[in-house]
């Protein structure tokens, strides 16, 4: 694979990345979530805005999108870089332009599912680690935003676990780079957190729950 291809491939993962599921889907329905709830055009907001069965269809597209931006680098031509960091590269851009979509006034949503779809393809192993992560912070607190901060943060983490030595230095700088945009993204939640005005799903928070009433004694 030349730098030029290369790079075409990176622009191709951009653009399918501005292919927002959210925006797509609710100019179908006329609505633009960025207008509604949080204003975020994510899986989330989406959910609170406009159901479950909506949320669903955004979550597929853009876990789907990650997946087909992380697999363009093992099509033809192959050679020249090793697949597993052009993926990671390509799974990247796919979700620097959900973030940043080109189509939608450079303003999308935060890239988790973006990031679990590319992540799905070329270390699916990692999603060992990150998929309890979420589901345990989620069902102790309730917060989404949170938890998907702590998961992306373990994604680092997993490499030593699920990554053969000679790939780890790829696999740790792609991780990295993750879960630094998935931080970044939901900065505001974060912020929220510290503040105590976080929206939380509070039919999630399973084991918090539970625990607070004393692990049910």
């Amino acid at each position: 694979m030349s730098v030029a291809i290369l790079l075409v491939k990176v622009l191709a993962a951009y653009l399918l990345g501005s292919l927002s599921g959210s925006l797509i889907l609710g100019k179908l329905r006329g609505v633009d979530i960025r207008t509604l709830g949080s204003g975020n055009a994510g899986g989330t907001n989406a959910l609170r805005t406009q159901g479950w069965r909506f949320a669903l269809a955004v979550v597929v597209i853009d876990i789907g999108k990650g997946a087909v931006a992380a697999a363009l680098a093992w099509l033809p031509p192959a050679g020249g870089f090793a697949p597993l960091p052009v993926a990671a590269v390509l799974g990247f851009a796919c979700a620097v332009g959900h973030v940043w979509p080109l189509y939608f006034g450079f303003r999308g949503g935060k890239g988790a599912a973006v990031v679990v779809g590319a992540v799905a393809v070329f270390m699916p192993a990692a999603l060992l680690v990150a998929v309890p992560v979420w589901l345990l912070g989620l069902a102790l607190s309730g917060y989404v935003g949170p938890s998907t901060v702590a998961a992306a943060l373990s994604l680092p983490l997993s490499v030593p676990l699920v990554v053969a030595a000679g790939d780890r230095p790829a696999a740790l700088a792609a991780m990295v780079a993750y879960a630094v945009l998935i931080a970044w993204t939901h900065r505001s939640n974060l912020a929220r957190l510290a503040a105590g005005t976080e929206n939380r799903f509070e039919r999630a928070r399973i084991l918090g729950r539970w625990l607070g009433r004393g692990g049910g004694a």
